[in-house]
């Protein structure tokens, strides 16, 4: 007894007890002799079983989560391979089993198939040119060396499961072997049997272990008690202890499952997730372990609580040895599959022992039993059974078939199991049927051997039982669990699909029985779809129920490539296609029983013929859209023509048999439904007739709906007399009295009849004649080729106006492998256009094409056929061609649809023209419609067309039987006194109302004429050619176009001559207003202020425009204007005047830093004053530019507040901003802000009365001052010693309190932002008393204009000038407000942060820790020692000394400094290449000071002897600085700029320097001054950090700082794919994740939106992602989910927002959720595009414009991905 227990079933010294038996046992175990043992005894079984029951309950499974800890994992692992699997091994092997391991390998033939087992998320490849099916599938490294690589291929991921086809020669047309796998020698392999390559002993030492290692497993799996084990397996001791195990259903959510468990087992909500997490993953996990009554108690409350709503969660409590051997069970199934990979001997002696026959007779093989039981056992034991079966079983293809036989014999069961299962499909045995059933000659056996396609439609129909009365489907209101179950039984239609997806290519008897047998199942389930939810017309009250009608489309659409595939099939055999046709013959006649019975039978007589017909009228009776059985028939009709059966063995067809009249019947009511529906006939019927007529049309199902409709209208007509044919579709219509009245020319009124509604169905009847005459593009119906139907479709798509190619494949309907036939036809019709940086790309039809566009081609919407309309009409115009829209020329039709024709000129078709002509002739008062015109006018030009090829194509004048000309010249008939068609067209020609319709009346007449002198051509001189007839219609047509170009040119003059006469206008404007022009002019000049406009009192040369020092030049004298965008009230910026603000946005960053993994400090110890030169974290201000009244803001943003209080109050969406944090939206632009900055005015101009002190005079002066304060400070400071007091320099008065120059608004405001800056750079709340505010404003500015100076350099734009005015006003703005924020604070601080920036540069013994000069940012230091010192100047009363002296000599200091400081961290890694020639001043000096600071710091600086590569790297390595020096102190001190630093051409460094009063060699500051300098170096060197510093001991940054740049992106997306799917969740240990996301600023693969990464952030948890982006990005993060192909974006917990990716396929479009499957690669401008987003700190804005123009995106949890 391993466990000793204590009450309440906890255990004492658990953890100890076992382990330390298991390792006594460990130690002393060896599995050789354990094997030789096992050898030597009688049975075999006995002795295994024997020592499994003594082992594996000691082994697994011990304590409460059975072994959740990786110590504990690892302790079983070992164990478990030791005492359980190595003895196994020794047995099989009978030697050392790595090394029989290896020599079985070595043995082991090479194995064409590939086999490798996806993983989920893994690449998929299909070749879309040599895949048999979609589902026929390469692996990325098959892929990558086959010939599929440069065809055309479809790229997914992987659901998990499948493997990969290479190497099978039926899953491709050609190329089956990758270059790895391509065969030696084929023949020898195909003979030999893999088994006799092994050594006899060791096959039946496998066959025995084999058998009995699987039949464990089997039992163990399938085993159902929760307290016995199977014979011989019962351990030595029990103890009382019982996990409760809870199982995986796809019912209950996450949700429900981890607050079931809370109250359940009493956990923490981490743990819950985590048994949640891996009961979704492994399918069952134990959440408590212990004795009965303790698990029991567990398992009543999880009952209890999740039975509520639907049937509980699946708990059991299972003896603590059941659940041990059932994990080891799994784990003896996965080393069987281990073992077999190594020898194909073994994996087919494990096939045997799988499919060996039980003593029970029929599915008694284990591998039956495990098929059978599929259903009950848990996911983590099917994944790993199925992944067996697939390594053994599918592999070998003779046992392949083997399986097959059983699959298919036991498919009804397995289908039925899975169906009450609740499982997904992948989880199931079912989901094999892919593996099976796509294997062509498997399928075909099966359908012989098992009658698999009526077993498959059987088992469907079985399945569906809700029938009604006549026994049709009928489809309740959809729940919750009928939506699934029918999600379920589909999956029958996709197996179906598998079987019949590649036609036969010969057939043999049995195969045609058997199809046939499968065919007439087929056919009873259409014919319980025939007639499916009947509609009847609402009249009167609103329908109150919406009646079901999803369901019967799903299952339409389903069927639809079953549909298409069996004609398919029956087309490639002749006599399976008469067969086919009778039965499905006597089928619709067997429907058709019972339509005209009770009907009233009348005789419709017109235009001098007769019909007998019945009574029925679609708006009253029941009506319904599904038909399918006679839809087949019309598919099969077609066929029978494309074959030429129809022509070849018309006595083995019944065609006598068959009734046109009711032929037409059904599909005729369809298409007037659908009339009478646009008419608005149908509209009390509610929305679920509308959605029916929809997809009736729509793409997916109108090839098996729609088009099949028309064409069996087309076969009735075909075989009826056409007047009868029109004369029963006038009858359906219900339009029939309007045409047959005694004066058919006068429109007949009903009083009571909506006009409107007739108007629409003439048009549909109309229209329905054009299509039934004209759509000739299906093969069989009219002589073309399958390709030009889709080129015909891609035509008409573009004609309506230029398209991306997915939205022509979604227009295009698919066949049964998902392809259009797109790609064949494209570039014949269309040109492609690549797409810029934004857009996508788009193909254009060709123009020769558009003579082939048909107005009235059926598959347009109204919709589209207006835009098409009017797209063509205005290409004609734009072309000076007439507008007439004719029809296009038809194609022939073929012999069995040939009298089609005839309906165009048979009298009641022409009764109809002549009396819609005739109402035309009156303006419509609502009596008839231009599109009814239209139309009829289309129907004439058809009919030309049709006279005018039968001419072209005759012999002689006898044999055109088509007279049409001559019928429309005919009058009309007796009582009716009026004109002929054509002489009603003449008539219409120049009618003013018809103006639209000129053209196309003009075109008819003129085809008229030609015909004419064709016809009297050909009769006078036989047969002459007709093509000369084109004449007078071409002088016509260049007449009319002469015409259309005078009218075009006489109104380009008068455009022109309108132009000239306003310009004109406008000068005399600008005349007379001469002095208002001219100041506004001048005001501009101004503020443009660049150097050529300066006024003229101060005439410069560009050479003397400095920014700083006492030369500078000043810019105060300009008055700032400025409007506030609230009020309109314009303002001039003064200190002492109302505050006016800029709205901005401010935020922490991280985009200057390459180092991603220094820490963010502690916030409230953390000291600002001295920043890293890597730039680690900074505080980024951007702005939108919109001023505003200081007042006028508060007002607003109050406003802001409060409505977010209401709104919080009615529990609203979210907003886009964070009221909470400060944020508000600018008013105007909608900008993402969270602050305001202050204006402020422009620096007075430098007082040139003070002299300039020299560099030493000013260091001892404020040494001095230095001094005093610190004395002073230090007095005020409590128990502080009396020292010596210090010299107090001449007018520097410690006590003085200077004034503040601002008014109290401005003051407020300069707070404010303050604030802002102190509560965001430092992420803690607001402190005004905290010494550390000044600093993080002057941060900001410093940090905002390195991040701009840093994007100008890599954009290589010039430094002044480019800037967009929205980041001018901010740099100017925040620069002017950073140098008077020193103000808002006490100046006791200002002063102390001076005295410590000084004592960097001049070492002070009384400042302590400062740090060295290689961890100082010498640009942060230049701004906050200039801005703090204005404080210390403010003391000194003296008069003497000026601020700019102070700004010269510091900015004199920190350049030398930093000119130390490129040297210090200098390397020769560059190769040195010797300058010729002398050496330069600039380069001498350099090395000079190098050689002294070598002096200083002794071998820890490299060698180098040419000053030439030293000043070259000083040069390049201080060029940033001195550029963002330069920006600063011009807008410090408002100094225009020189005009070389407004290009980027030569003299920018000579310009640069005398802008900023330097010396071009900068080396000059360092030898003036060497004596005073000197000392300084000394000390710099001499600090102890510099050694440690570049020993190694710290972080070490070279100058120029590298750019930082987001990670290089592979060119081919797949790459991405491939790095994903072998990316594991860090936190649950080796399981795939989800949604793997990767980062593009460090490179970082995260697990996203899983609960098993989820991280706590300031008390909240958060997704992987949120929580990456605070350690990585300061809470900005760009991300790309590899999986869906889509750029994520977050700034902060709630903000997000979807980015279009990077990747782009041939086509110029992305793939956001890799739907299409395109190879996608990397466009380099769009992620340049992300890049500069990022480096401009532009994330946080896209994601506020996004979330605001997008409300669903406000609604995310973003914190969770």
């Amino acid at each position: 007894m391993f466990f000793q227990q204590k009450e309440g079933g906890k255990m004492a010294d658990s953890d100890r007890d076992p382990a330390f038996a298991l390792s006594a046992d460990f130690m002393n175990f060896s599995p050789r002799d354990a094997a030789s043992r096992w050898l030597a005894a009688p049975d075999l079984q006995v002795e295994v079983y024997r020592h499994l029951a003594t082992y594996v309950p000691r082994i697994l499974c011990q304590g409460p989560h059975g072994g959740s800890g990786s110590r504990e994992e690892q302790r079983e692992e070992l164990a478990c391979q030791l005492m359980l699997l190595a003895p196994l091994e020794w047995l099989l092997l009978g030697e050392e089993p790595a090394a029989g391991l290896a020599l079985l390998q070595e043995n082991n033939l090479s194995s064409p198939l590939c086999g490798h087992v996806f993983k989920v998320g893994e690449p998929t490849y299909s070749c879309r040119e040599c895949a048999a099916d979609p589902t026929c599938v390469l692996c990325m490294q098959c892929f990558l060396v086959s010939v599929h690589r440069h065809h055309r291929y479809r790229m997914t991921t992987s659901g998990g499961g499948g493997f990969c086809d290479c190497g099978d020669t039926e899953a491709w047309k050609t190329g089956p072997y990758c270059q790895k796998h391509t065969p030696a020698d084929r023949s020898r392999e195909a003979e030999e049997d893999p088994v006799s390559l092994l050594p006899p002993d060791m096959v039946a030492r496998s066959y025995s272990i084999f058998s009995i290692i699987l039949k464990y497993a089997v039992d163990l799996l399938t085993w159902d008690q929760e307290d016995q084990l199977p014979a011989g397996l019962e351990p030595p001791e029990r103890g009382d202890t019982y996990y409760c195990m809870l199982f995986n259903d796809e019912v209950h959510t996450y949700e429900q499952v981890i607050y079931t468990l809370q109250k359940a087992v009493n956990c923490s909500q981490k743990e819950a997730v985590s048994f949640a997490t891996t009961v979704d993953r492994d399918g069952r996990k134990s959440v408590r372990f212990g004795d009965r009554q303790f698990c029991e108690q567990a398992k009543s409350i999880i009952v209890r609580n999740t039975s509520r709503q639907s049937k509980p969660l699946r708990v059991q409590v299972m003896h603590s040895s059941v659940v041990a051997h059932q994990c080891f069970a799994l784990k003896a199934l996965s080393w069987l599959g281990q073992i077999i990979q190594y020898s194909d001997g073994l994996k087919r002696i494990l096939c045997q022992v799988g499919l060996q026959k039980g003593p029970e007779g029929e599915n008694s093989s284990l591998v039956d039993r495990l098929m059978l039981n599929d259903s009950k056992m848990w996911k983590g034991a099917r994944n790993i059974y199925h992944q067996l079966l697939m390594n053994s079983l599918l592999m070998d293809l003779k046992f392949k078939k083997i399986f097959a036989i059983q699959f298919a014999k036991n498919y009804e069961r397995l289908q039925s199991d899975y169906i009450r299962d609740d499982h997904d499909r992948e989880f199931s045995i079912t989901d094999l049927s892919v593996q099976v059933f796509t294997v062509p000659s498997l399928a075909r056996m099966l359908m012989v051997e098992e009658n698999l396609m009526m077993t498959i439609i059987r088992t469907f129909v079985d399945q569906l039982r809700h029938r009604d009365p006549q026994g049709r489907f009928q489809f309740d209101r959809y729940t919750a669990q009928q939506a699934f179950k029918f999600g379920r039984v589909q999956s029958l239609i996709g197996d179906l699909k598998y079987v019949l997806i590649s036609p036969p290519p010969e057939w043999s008897d049995q195969l045609r029985l058997k199809f046939l047998d499968g065919f007439d199942a087929f056919l009873d389930l259409l014919r319980c779809m025939q007639g499916m939810d009947p509609v009847v017309r609402q009249v009167g009250q609103h329908i109150e129920m919406e009646p079901e009608w999803e369901a019967a489309f799903t299952l339409q659409m389903k069927l639809t490539h079953i549909i298409s595939m069996i004609q398919e099939w029956c087309c490639t055999d002749e006599r399976v296609l008469i067969e086919a046709y009778k039965k499905c013959l006597s089928a619709l006649s067997q429907c058709h029983a019972g339509l005209s019975d009770g009907e009233q039978p009348i005789s419709l007589s017109l235009a001098g013929h007769c019909v007998d017909t019945f009574r029925y009228q679609v708006s009253q009776e029941k009506v319904s859209i599904h038909l399918p059985v006679c839809r087949l028939l019309a598919g099969l009709h077609v066929l029978l023509s494309r074959t030429e059966v129809a022509s070849r063995f018309p006595e083995q067809l019944p065609l006598g048999e068959l009734s046109p009249h009711l032929l037409i019947e059904l599909p005729l009511r369809c298409l007037v439904l659908c009339a009478q529906v646009h008419a608005g006939m149908w509209r009390r019927n509610g929305f679920s007739l509308i959605n029916q007529i929809y997809y009736y049309h729509n793409v997916k199902c109108r090839v098996e709906m729609f088009d099949k409709d028309v064409v069996m209208l087309q076969v009735g007509a075909s075989m009826m007399d056409p007047n009868h044919f029109l004369m029963i579709v006038l009858s359906r219509f219900e339009l029939f009295h309007i045409f047959s009245s005694v004066d058919i020319r006068k429109r007949y009124r009903e009083a009571n009849k909506d006009l409107a509604q007739q108007n629409t169905l003439i048009e549909e009847m109309l229209h329905l004649i054009i299509m039934v005459v004209g759509e000739r593009y299906l093969p069989g119906v009219g002589q073309v080729e399958p390709l030009d139907e889709v080129r015909r479709e891609i035509l008409h798509q573009l004609s309506i106006r230029p398209m991306a190619h997915s939205e022509l494949v979604k227009a295009l309907p698919e066949n049964g492998n998902k392809e259009t036939g797109l790609e064949r036809v494209i570039d014949s019709v269309a040109l492609f256009k690549k797409p810029g940086v934004t857009g996508r790309g788009l193909y254009e039809l060709r123009p020769e094409w558009s003579k082939h566009f048909n107005l009235y081609f059926h598959h347009y919407s109204r919709a589209d056929q207006s835009k098409a309309e009017e797209a063509q009409r205005k290409l004609r115009r734009q072309n000076a061609e007439d507008t007439a829209l004719p029809p296009p020329l038809p194609p022939p039709l073929c012999p069995l649809f040939g009298s089609l024709v005839n309906l165009l000129q048979c009298d009641v078709l022409l009764a109809v023209e002549g009396a819609v002509l005739q109402w035309a002739v009156e303006p419509s008062g609502g009596g008839w419609t231009e599109s009814m015109l239209q139309r009829v006018l289309h129907l004439v030009g058809m009919a030309l067309l049709e006279e005018q090829q039968q001419l072209e194509n005759s012999s002689g004048d006898d044999d055109v039987s088509f007279r049409y000309s001559s019928k429309i010249a005919r009058p009309g008939d007796a009582p009716s006194t009026s004109g002929s068609v054509l002489a009603l067209l003449e008539s219409l020609q120049n009618a003013p109302h018809l103006e639209v319709h000129k053209d196309m009346i003009t075109w008819i007449l003129k085809m008229v004429g030609n015909i004419k002198t064709a016809r009297e051509r050909t009769s006078s001189s036989g047969s002459v050619n007709v093509n000369q007839s084109r004449g007078p219609e071409e002088t016509l047509r260049d007449k009319d176009k002469a015409e259309r170009k005078r009218k075009a040119e006489m109104a380009r003059l008068r455009r022109e001559k309108i132009m000239a006469q306003m310009s004109e206008m406008q000068k005399h404007f600008i005349n007379e207003n001469k002095e208002l022009f001219q100041q506004s002019m001048e005001d501009l000049e101004a503020s443009t202020s660049t150097a050529e406009h300066s006024p003229p009192s101060s005439e410069v040369t560009c050479a003397s425009q400095v920014c700083v020092g006492p030369r500078r030049m000043g810019g105060a004298e300009r008055r700032q204007l400025v409007t506030c965008i609230l009020c309109q009230e314009e303002q001039e910026v003064r200190g002492l005047g109302r505050a006016m603000v800029l709205a901005a946005f401010i935020q922490r960053s991280t985009v200057l830093s390459k180092n991603r993994s220094r820490g963010f400090p502690d916030p409230e110890h953390h000291d600002p004053l001295f920043m890293h030169p890597d730039l680690s974290v900074g505080t980024h201000t951007a702005s939108c530019g919109h001023i505003m009244h200081a007042a006028c803001w508060q007002r607003y943003f109050e406003a802001v507040t409060q409505k977010e209080q209401r709104r919080q109050q009615r529990l609203r969406g979210h907003t886009s901003y964070d009221v909470e944090n400060g944020e508000f939206l600018c008013p105007l632009c909608e900008c993402l802000s969270n602050t305001v900055i202050p204006l402020l005015p422009h620096t007075p101009s430098p007082d040139h009365s003070v002299e300039h002190p020299s560099l030493e005079a000013w260091l001892s002066r404020t040494s001095q001052q230095v001094a005093v304060l610190i004395s002073a400070h230090r007095k005020l400071s409590p128990g502080a010693a009396q020292e010596a007091e210090p010299v107090v320099p001449e007018g520097f008065r410690v006590d003085f309190v200077p004034q503040n120059p601002f008014s109290s608004s401005v003051s407020e405001m300069i707070n404010t932002f303050c604030m802002s800056a102190y509560k965001v750079g430092l992420k803690v709340n607001p402190n005004e008393q905290d010494p550390r505010v000044p600093v993080l404003s002057w941060s900001t500015c410093a940090y905002t204009m390195q991040s701009i100076e840093r994007l100008l350099m890599d954009e290589k734009k010039p430094l002044f000038g480019s800037l967009p005015c929205r980041q001018d006003d901010c740099l100017s703005s925040l620069t002017r407000f950073s140098s008077a924020c020193w103000t808002s604070a006490s100046l006791r601080t200002v002063h102390s942060h001076f005295i410590r920036l000084l004592a960097v540069l001049v070492p002070n013994s009384q400042v302590e820790d400062t740090p060295c000069i290689l961890n100082m940012d010498m640009f942060h230091l230049l701004v906050y020692s200039v801005l703090s010192y204005s404080s210390v100047h403010s003391l000194d009363q003296s008069g003497r000394s000026s601020v700019d002296s102070a700004h010269l000599h510091l900015l004199h200091l920190i350049t030398v400094a930093h000119l130390v400081q490129i040297l210090l961290t200098f390397t020769t890694d560059e190769v040195c290449m010797d300058q010729d020639g002398e050496e330069s001043e600039e380069e001498a000096l350099t090395l000079q000071l190098y050689l002294s600071l070598r002096e200083h710091l002794g071998s820890a600086l490299p060698e180098v002897s040419s000053g030439w590569q030293l000043w070259r790297c000083v040069k390049a390595g201080i060029l940033p600085f001195l550029r963002t020096a330069a920006l600063f102190f011009h807008y410090l001190n408002s100094s225009a700029p020189p005009a070389d630093l407004l290009g980027t051409g030569a003299g920018q460094w000579e310009a640069l320097c005398s802008y900023l009063s330097l010396p071009s060699n900068l080396l000059l500051l360092y030898q003036s001054q060497r004596t005073l300098l000197e000392p300084l170096i000394h000390r710099w060197c001499c600090d102890p950090g510099v050694g440690q510093v570049l020993q190694g001991g710290g972080v070490l940054v070279r100058f120029p700082r590298e750019s930082n740049r987001l990670i290089n992106l592979p060119e081919d997306y797949s790459v991405l794919i491939n790095q994903a799917s072998s990316f594991t969740c860090p936190r649950s240990g080796g399981d795939k994740s989800r949604a793997p996301t990767l980062c593009l600023v460090c490179g970082c693969m995260l697990c996203s939106q899983s609960y098993c990464c989820q991280t706590e952030v300031d008390g909240e948890d958060v997704g992987a992602c949120t929580a990456h982006t605070f350690t990585c990005g300061a809470g900005v993060g760009l991300f790309l989910r590899v999986r869906e192909s889509q750029v994520l974006f977050v700034a902060g917990k709630t903000k997000g927002c979807f980015y279009p990716p990077p990747y782009l396929d041939d086509y110029g479009e992305t793939d956001q959720g890799l739907k299409r499957g395109n190879p996608l690669h990397l466009c380099s401008e769009r992620y340049r595009k992300i890049e500069r987003l990022w480096r401009q700190h532009g994330i946080a804005e896209v994601i506020g414009h996004a979330q605001e123009a997008n409300q669903t995106l406000v609604a995310i949890d973003w914190q969770h991905l």
